[in-house]
C-alpha cells in the first residue's frame, strides 16, 4: 500500500487534514474557495448534541407533519402510516450515515466529496442536480411558513386580513406573509454558516411546542385517544394497502434524500465519527418517529372533529375555536419551519452552487440564488395536494437522488475504500481530472440508475404530470420502488465500470503516482 501523501497529515482518531502551507498553495485553483477548503481539525467541534439538534431542527416543521398526515389522507391507518414512515427513516438512514464518514474524515463537503466520482467539472451535475431540488424544498418551506403567518394575523386582525383581494388565486395578504418570511431567511443566511448553527442550537428544544399544542387541543375535543386510534382507515390490509405502501415509502426515503447526499455539508465540522453517527443515530429516527405519531394522531383527530383529513397543520388549526391555541401553536411551527429550512434546504445547495462558480458565489450567494429559485419554482403548486406531494414530487427526485447516492457510496466504500487525495480534489492536474474534469463512468452510472428509476414514472386516475401508463411503459413497474432502483442500478453500474479500471490504472503506474484507492488516509 503506497505511504500518506506528505501534504496529508492524519490524526489518531483518523481524521485528515492538509498541511496549512499546501492549503495557501490551493488558493490561485479556480475550483478552491474558503467555504468549500477543507475544515481544519481545530475547527471541527461539533458534538453528538449538534447534530441531534440538527435533527431535531430539520425534522420538526410544517411539510414533516404533512408528509405523515398526507398518508392518513391518503386512507392509511395510523399504524399503517407509522410504519411505512419508521421503516423509510431506518433505510434512509444508511446512506447518510455511509456518505457523512468523508465529511468528517476529510472536512469536505459534499460537492468537493462528489468531484473524487465525478471529477472536479463533472461533480457539478450532482451538486446543480441536488442543489435544485433543495430549491424547490426551500420554496415550499417558505410556502407552508408564510401560510401560517397568514393564519395567525388573521386571527389577531380579523376578517380584513383573512378576506383580503384575490391575487393569482390567493389572497394578497397571504402572498405579503409568504415574502415577509422569505426575508426573514434571507436576512439569516446573509450572517453565515455560524448563524444558522446558533438559530438551530436555540430552536431546537422549543420547536415540538406548537406541534403538541395541536394534538392537546384534538384530544381534549376528541374525547381522547380512543375514537382516533378506532379509525380503521380506507385501505385495510389488503391489495389497496399494498399498492399504496410500495410508492409511499419510497416518498418516506425520498424526504431526506437529499440529506443524504450532503451530510458531507454539516459533518465536516463533527469532532470525531463518533459524535456525528451518534448523533443522527439519535436524531433522525427519533425526532421523525415522533412528528410522524404527532402528525398521525392530530390528522386523524381532526377527521373524528371535522369529518375530513386536512393534512395541512395550518388549515387544521385555523379550524380551532381557541384563538389563543392557534397563535401558540403557529408560532411555534414558523420557527420550526425557519430552522429546518436554514439547515435542510440553504446550507447544501449554497455550497453547491458556490462549487459551480468558486470564484464569484460565496455562502451568502448562494443561499441568495436559493431563495430566489425557492420562489420561480412556484412551491404553491407543489404542495397543493397529496397526491402531488407524494408521488410525483416527492416519488421522482428521490429515483434521480438514488442514483448519485448509489454512485458516491460505491465510490467511496468500495472503490476508493475510503481514502481519498484532499489536494487533488481541488487542483486540475491531480488523480479526479480523469477526462477534462469529467469521469464518464458516474455520468453512465447515474443515467443508467436514474433512467430505470424514474423512466416509468406515471401518475395515477391522470392526477398528476405524468402519464397514466409511464413516460416509458414498460419501466412503470419500477417506478414504485425509484428510490431503492435508482441507488441499486447506480451502485452496480459504477462498480463495475470504476473497480476494474482503478486496478488497472494502479498497476500501469506503479509507484509514479498515488492513486486515490491506494492513498492511506
Amino acid at each position: 500500500m503506497a505511504p500518506t501523501p506528505a501534504d496529508q497529515r492524519v490524526h489518531d482518531d483518523g481524521r485528515v487534514e492538509l498541511d496549512p502551507a499546501d492549503v495557501g498553495s490551493l488558493e490561485g485553483s479556480r475550483f478552491f474557495n474558503e467555504e468549500l477548503a477543507p475544515v481544519p481539525v481545530e475547527r471541527r467541534t461539533w458534538t453528538t448534541y449538534n447534530y441531534f439538534a440538527l435533527w431535531m431542527g430539520m425534522a420538526h416543521n410544517i411539510p414533516s407533519y404533512a408528509l405523515a398526515a398526507s398518508l392518513i389522507a391518503l386512507g392509511m391507518n395510523w399504524v399503517q402510516a407509522l410504519l411505512t414512515i419508521t421503516i423509510g427513516n431506518l433505510v434512509v438512514l444508511a446512506p447518510m450515515l455511509l456518505n457523512s464518514h468523508a465529511g468528517t474524515k476529510y472536512g469536505i463537503p459534499f460537492p468537493v466529496f462528489a468531484r473524487a466520482f465525478y471529477g472536479l467539472r463533472g461533480a457539478n451535475l450532482a451538486a446543480l442536480l441536488r442543489a435544485f431540488i433543495a430549491c424547490g424544498w426551500f420554496g415550499i418551506q417558505t410556502w407552508v411558513g408564510g401560510e401560517a403567518i397568514y393564519v395567525i394575523l388573521g386571527r389577531l386582525l380579523g376578517s380584513w386580513w383573512r378576506d383580503s383581494a384575490m391575487v393569482g388565486g390567493q389572497h394578497w395578504t397571504l402572498w405579503l406573509s409568504f415574502v415577509v418570511f422569505w426575508i426573514g431567511q434571507m436576512l439569516i443566511i446573509w450572517r453565515g454558516m455560524d448563524a444558522v448553527r446558533r438559530f438551530e442550537n436555540w430552536t431546537a428544544p422549543l420547536v415540538s411546542v406548537g406541534f403538541l399544542i395541536m394534538l392537546g387541543y384534538v384530544l381534549v375535543k376528541a374525547g381522547g385517544l380512543g375514537p382516533i386510534l378506532s379509525s380503521p382507515g380506507e385501505l385495510g390490509w389488503g391489495p389497496d394497502f399494498w399498492k399504496v405502501f410500495a410508492p409511499s415509502l419510497m416518498a418516506m426515503i425520498a424526504f431526506w434524500s437529499t440529506l443524504s447526499l450532503n451530510m458531507p455539508d454539516f459533518t465536516r465540522f463533527g469532532g470525531s465519527q463518533r459524535k456525528q453517527v451518534r448523533g443522527q443515530i439519535l436524531g433522525l429516527p427519533t425526532t421523525m418517529t415522533f412528528i410522524a405519531i404527532v402528525a398521525i394522531l392530530t390528522t386523524s383527530g381532526g377527521h373524528v372533529l371535522y369529518g375530513e383529513d386536512i393534512w395541512d397543520p395550518a388549515k387544521l388549526a385555523d379550524k380551532f375555536t381557541s384563538p389563543a391555541v392557534v397563535v401558540v401553536a403557529l408560532v411555534a411551527l414558523v420557527l420550526a419551519t425557519i430552522s429546518a429550512n436554514l439547515a435542510a434546504n440553504v446550507v447544501s445547495p449554497s455550497y453547491d452552487f458556490s462549487n459551480a462558480f468558486p470564484k464569484k458565489i460565496t455562502f451568502a450567494v448562494g443561499g441568495g440564488i436559493t431563495g430566489v429559485i425557492g420562489i420561480l419554482i412556484q412551491p404553491w403548486r407543489l404542495y397543493s395536494d397529496p397526491n402531488i406531494y407524494i408521488f410525483a414530487w416527492l416519488g421522482f427526485y428521490g429515483g434521480l437522488l438514488g442514483a448519485v447516492a448509489g454512485v458516491l457510496v460505491a465510490g467511496y466504500w468500495v472503490v476508493n475504500r475510503t481514502k481519498l487525495r484532499l489536494k487533488d480534489l481541488y487542483t486540475p492536474d491531480g488523480v479526479y481530472w480523469f477526462s477534462g474534469g469529467w469521469n464518464w463512468r458516474a455520468l453512465v452510472a447515474t443515467l443508467v440508475g436514474a433512467l430505470l428509476a424514474v423512466g416509468g414514472a406515471y401518475s395515477a386516475d391522470n392526477s398528476g404530470p405524468f402519464p397514466a401508463d409511464g413516460l416509458i411503459p414498460f419501466l412503470k413497474p419500477l417506478y414504485d420502488y425509484n428510490w431503492v432502483i435508482g441507488l441499486v442500478g447506480a451502485f452496480a453500474v459504477f462498480t463495475a465500470l470504476a473497480l476494474p479500471a482503478t486496478k488497472e490504472e494502479t498497476s500501469e503506474r506503479g509507484s509514479s503516482r498515488i492513486d486515490p484507492a491506494a492513498v492511506d488516509g
